[in-house]
């Protein structure tokens, strides 16, 4: 039998990556590399003027910048823990785990970003990085991904048999569709809202940097997930199907209660109505991904995060050089 994404164990050797039988993963790997940031890179400057100016922000403003600080602060780490503790070791094909070891550092500059930002903005480390137990839609968005993802957290669990890869793909939704598919992207829209009136714009541009990863990060989870349910299409039963557009659509509820909360009116250019339209239309696509049916059928409202995502250029903030970004094949 030959050698699948997964257990391969016996049959792989994880030491030779060539020949290459995943293509699509090497490619995710050198768009990674092509995306290479870190955060002081970009000028905060700006951003510490008018967060210290009275008046400069709203309060509205100011509540949105920190519910989505305190949010990624903590979601970018419980992802890298999930990756590095569990997922790597279950994958057991080489050039698939390249690329999840290149997620990894990504991960890694992610958390770096929100010390970066919360050092030069000045603002106090245990109140961003205790909102995950202190405000309820974010605490439970995170209790929503660890309950999704115990069982590749179970040191006997295995990845034999149709039940135990039912369950693997199972955490792999939750990780990659729910988690960063999903639970990111009211966050992102209004960050990136912000950055679009010329607001915060250092803060913005990291956020735009990290969608810009995450996008080929949940191009690769997508791919991961439908390469395994083609090298085991008996796990692929009406019933599993339906559990997971189940766990999706309660993760779209959770995201809008998040949305709700972090932006209670309308700012720059937001509404609660259109970012929880916003989620919906997301959600469709990621269900279409991972070959589930859509469930909201919603128009896209902001049109704008497209252009974001495709900026095939961005010149650096010390005008150094010019990096290509590359970004996942998805449909914004």
């Amino acid at each position: 039998m030959a050698a699948g994404i997964i257990n391969g164990a016996s049959t792989t050797d994880p030491n030779k990556i060539l020949p290459m039988k995943y293509k699509w993963a090497r490619t995710h790997y050198k768009k990674g590399v092509a995306n290479n940031w870190v955060p002081e890179e970009v000028p905060m400057q700006q951003d510490v003027e008018l967060w210290k100016k009275p008046g400069g922000l709203s309060e509205d403003e100011r509540r949105m910048i920190m519910w989505n600080l305190g949010f990624f602060s903590t979601a970018e780490s419980l992802t890298a823990n999930n990756l590095v503790l569990a997922i790597y070791r279950h994958i057991t094909n080489p050039e698939a785990r390249q690329y999840i070891l290149r997620q990894s550092y990504e991960e890694a500059v992610h958390t770096d970003t929100f010390i970066y930002c919360c050092d030069t903005l000045g603002l106090n480390p245990d109140e961003i990085y205790k909102m995950y137990e202190n405000i309820p839609s974010i605490k439970e968005k995170d209790e929503f991904v660890v309950n999704m993802t115990k069982n590749v957290f179970d040191p006997s669990f295995t990845t034999e048999g149709v039940q135990n890869i039912q369950r693997f793909v199972h955490d792999l939704v939750g990780y990659y569709v729910i988690m960063e598919g999903i639970f990111f992207y009211a966050g992102f829209v209004m960050m990136l809202s912000m950055l679009r009136k010329n607001r915060m714009v250092g803060v913005g541009e990291q956020f735009q940097f990290i969608l810009r990863d995450e996008s080929v990060h949940l191009a690769f989870g997508a791919d991961l997930i439908n390469t395994i349910v083609q090298e085991n299409p008996e796990i692929w039963t009406p019933e599993f199907k339906k559990e997971l557009t189940d766990n999706i659509m309660k993760g779209v509820e959770l995201e809008k209660k998040y949305a709700d909360d972090a932006l209670p009116r309308g700012i720059v250019g937001l509404t609660p109505t259109t970012v929880k339209q916003y989620v919906e239309h997301i959600a469709d696509r990621r269900l279409e991904r991972i070959s589930l049916e859509r469930q909201y059928h919603k128009d896209n409202p902001f049109p704008w995060m497209s252009e974001i995502i495709d900026m095939p250029k961005e010149k650096n903030f010390f005008e150094t050089r010019v990096t290509e970004y590359k970004t996942g094949e998805l449909d914004w």
